[in-house]
């Protein structure tokens, strides 16, 4: 299955076989509010089940991070309840910038579950081109998923810094919050020395969809990527680096780059770590 779905694709598809529909899973939510099952319940794609990124998609904030991983036997329980079937199609959308439904999508594929898909340009397109929304909140089947992590791969601290070294580790947030210009919500400001800040805005376009996999490709290719490269993301709290896995993934890189899920969150934590300021990698 390709990592994304467009508008018409998923269109004809729900309107096809019940059998043949994907399972379509709401994951909005904004770190300033309002919350996401508001909007979930205002309106949604048809048969779309809305999952919480902060009790399904991620583990407690803590020392691991604001959003670590959640523990595996969580991610099943909230997938089967909203209908995940090992071997069935799964399409995720949020309402901004795809960071979210990445983050799902790439809890999906760590989860071991291939076929999962973001829409592209997620809600706002949908409902930019008037297609079908409700407010009916389906009851789907219990699902059958078995989560069995290690689908894509992690890197711990220790090995984010070594990565920033020996191959090119990326910070997906603002410039200002890379270079330590701006720190709102972590203990301290700056970022991993040596990694290469790569903002998640610059995979959308203007009207907030995708850009393609050509111009994504060269995008990454611009900070240094090749076929060879050993490559790992991080971000604030690990969801907008999902965004940038999925990126590449996009741009026809052929093996999955590394997410340091602790991110900024963890990393700033503890004052025995490293930390460099300004525009370059340090």
């Amino acid at each position: 299955m390709r990592p994304m779905i467009t508008t018409s694709e998923l269109a004809a598809q729900l309107s096809g076989p019940e059998s043949a529909r994907s399972v379509v899973l709401d994951v909005r939510w904004r770190l300033a509010g309002p919350p996401g099952a508001d909007s979930y319940r205002e309106a949604h794609l048809p048969g779309a089940v809305y999952v919480d990124l902060d009790t399904a998609l991620a583990g407690e904030p803590g020392d691991g991070g604001r959003h670590p991983l959640p523990a595996p036997e969580t991610l099943q329980r909230h997938l089967r309840a909203a209908g995940v079937r090992a071997g069935h199609p799964v399409v995720v959308y949020d309402d901004s910038d795809g960071s979210v439904a990445a983050r799902a999508w790439w809890l999906l594929r760590w989860a071991g579950h291939a076929e999962v898909a973001v829409l592209d340009g997620g809600f706002a397109a949908w409902a930019e081109e008037e297609r079908p929304l409700t407010t009916e909140v389906p009851s789907p089947a219990e699902g059958d998923i078995v989560v069995e992590p290690g689908g894509m791969p992690v890197l711990e601290a220790a090995e984010a810094a070594t990565l920033a070294r020996d191959g090119l580790l990326f910070d997906a947030r603002a410039k200002p919050r890379y270079a330590g210009e701006t720190e709102p919500i972590d203990p301290r400001a700056g970022h991993i020395p040596g990694a290469v800040n790569a903002p998640f805005s610059g995979h959308l376009s203007e009207d907030g969809r995708w850009r393609d996999a050509s111009e994504l490709a060269e995008r990454f290719e611009g900070f240094g990527v090749t076929p060879e490269t050993p490559v790992g993301v991080y971000c604030g709290s690990g969801v907008t680096a999902s965004s940038v896995v999925l990126a590449l993934e996009v741009s026809g890189h052929p093996v999955p780059a590394a997410l340091y899920a602790g991110s900024w969150s963890h990393w700033s934590r503890d004052p025995e770590r490293p930390v460099a300021t300004g525009d370059l990698p340090g």
